[in-house]
């Protein structure tokens, strides 16, 4: 009886209290005032009152509320955090974090909380960090009202907004503002031009906020539905962005993984089913690159990528080298011997990689350039793709000036046209071989730097791709690397708008079958080379 009392007087202390003077009060009384009797709504008042405080201490009780943590002693009425074992209750002190005891379980009840009460808790944290010195903060705070859309917020709202100094950071609490204008009874013509400032976010929260709104009947329905509409819009564009930069991103990695693939078949006519094996060897030099550098050079960890694109180059590069000496250079003119041979390879390889850095898939971090994203007219475009998009242009841009303007190019060029012709002028096709295969391989181990940063690190990372590009090179036209580019990008734009109606598997069997539909029109590919001997 003395506890329920003494609850009671807790509770008709906060209700007489006015909130002009909490700024002046106590936290420790207010924080108990949310274990006192009368359920929800008194729990919510306690909250409000907390808020009005502005004091930053009350965020952690009010985490610990909304986390369900929060006890209330029955002996004195004071509030804790208390953490259960067994029959016995630790306490902690919610504004200190000091150890307060223990009690048992019969002397302690947990303070409930409902979805009601968790959204007041949201909406004061939000309260609580308007006016935070930090930009990241407020902007939370005001994210946080806008989905808590708590009339309670309109007037910290209006104090925040007077003095934000950050346009973008005024813009979102406006919209806070607004939306929880529309959860008051404030005139209908404040909520329409509430409803015209949701609508100008034009993102899915928005598009929630106002579907309840547009089903009723008058003038606010009509503006909601006038808001809907271009929400509706707006996403639409969003999405088709979105689907173009995923597609251009898979093109992308198609274009890494099949360049080199290009390069080798449209010069030495190999069918090399180890391909893939030499992205996944670039991939695993990025692991131990970035190994070496946590031990030895932490403070260089930033620029991993940048020491790992040359070691993976070399590494690829040298396998691709001995794997054309030793075999390939026995089977010329005998392609399917070549491919069972180069099969062969691509299992030793991946069973070397097992017995080497085990079966499990590998971290590869990302450094802090190619980590987040950034906003470009309401789409999210990942950083690490835009920078893979970037690279894979970039290789095939050296790719090219390599093949125009050296001598290296310029022999296998003229191998690829007419490789007895060359041989009759002086060139050394072996040598030739040798190094495009190795240069191949080079360019496979590039993109597996690359892929690190997007897939798995395992032992089957190249038999994902394998496949891929060579669907790649027979669509653009053997031997092209503008076919290879065009072929890239087209499949894997085509792929990630068929995804949303067809799924992944399918929308990779229909991309197939177009290809394959394709061929048989033009069985060279969309840019065929050009030269006798591929005439005969």
């Amino acid at each position: 009886m003395i506890a329920f009392l003494r609850h009671m007087a807790l509770l008709l202390a906060l209700l007489a209290a006015p909130p002009a003077l909490a700024q002046g009060t106590e936290l420790r009384p207010l924080v108990d005032a949310l274990g006192a009797a009368g359920g929800f709504d008194a729990v919510e008042r306690a909250i409000a009152q907390l808020a009005a405080t502005g004091d930053p201490a009350a965020a952690p009780v009010l985490r610990h509320l909304g986390e369900g943590d929060l006890v209330v002693r029955s002996t004195d009425g004071r509030v804790f955090v208390g953490e259960r074992d067994g029959r016995v209750y630790t306490l902690t002190d919610p504004l200190t974090g000091e150890a307060a005891g223990e009690a048992p379980r019969g002397d302690v009840d947990a303070i409930r909380v409902n979805n009601r009460v968790r959204r007041a808790v949201t909406a004061a944290m939000g309260s609580l960090t308007l006016q935070s010195p930090s930009i990241a903060q407020r902007r939370a705070a005001a994210q946080a009202i806008f989905s808590a859309r708590d009339a309670a917020s309109i007037e910290a709202l209006d104090a925040a907004i007077a003095q934000e100094t950050v346009p973008s950071v005024a813009a979102l609490m406006r919209q806070a503002r607004a939306a929880a204008i529309l959860n008051s009874d404030r005139p209908e013509e404040e909520k329409i031009e509430a409803i015209e400032l949701v609508a100008e976010r034009g993102d899915r929260d928005a598009l929630v906020l106002l579907t309840p709104l547009a089903e009723g009947e008058g003038a606010l329905a009509q503006a909601a539905g006038a808001g809907l509409s271009s929400i509706q819009s707006r996403l639409a564009m969003i999405d088709f962005a979105q689907n173009l930069f995923y597609g251009l991103s898979l093109g992308s990695v198609l274009l890494l993984a099949a360049v080199g693939l290009a390069v080798t078949f449209g010069v030495m006519g190999v069918i090399n089913m180890a391909h893939g094996e030499m992205v996944m060897i670039g991939a695993y030099t990025t692991f131990v690159v970035q190994g070496l550098m946590r031990t030895h050079a932490p403070g260089l960890f930033d620029f991993s990528l940048l020491f790992a694109l040359p070691a993976a180059f070399l590494v690829a590069g040298t396998i691709g080298v001995a794997i054309e000496r030793g075999i390939i250079r026995w089977l010329y003119g005998r392609p399917l011997e070549t491919l069972l041979a180069t099969w062969g390879v691509s299992l030793i390889l991946q069973q070397a990689t097992r017995s080497t850095f085990g079966a499990s898939n590998r971290e590869v971090s990302s450094p802090s350039w190619m980590s987040g994203t950034i906003d470009v007219l309401g789409a999210q475009l990942t950083l690490n793709r835009l920078v893979i998009i970037g690279f894979s242009l970039a290789v095939l841009l050296g790719l090219m000036l390599l093949m125009k303007m050296t001598s290296f190019g310029l022999s296998m060029r003229a191998a690829t046209q007419n490789r007895r012709m060359a041989a009759a002028m002086g060139i050394r096709t072996p040598w030739v071989d040798a190094m495009t295969f190795g240069l191949g391989s080079g360019i496979a181990g590039l993109a597996g730097v690359a892929l690190s940063q997007i897939d798995n690190v395992s032992p089957n990372l190249g038999q994902s791709y394998i496949i891929d590009s060579f669907l790649v090179v027979v669509f653009g036209g053997v031997g092209s690397l503008w076919g290879t580019l065009t072929a890239a990008m087209s499949l894997g734009v085509v792929n990630k708008f068929l995804e949303p109606y067809a799924g992944a598997v399918l929308a990779k069997i229909l991309v197939l079958v177009l290809v394959i539909l394709f061929i048989q029109k033009r069985p060279r590919g969309l840019f065929a080379q050009k030269g006798r001997a591929v005439e005969a």
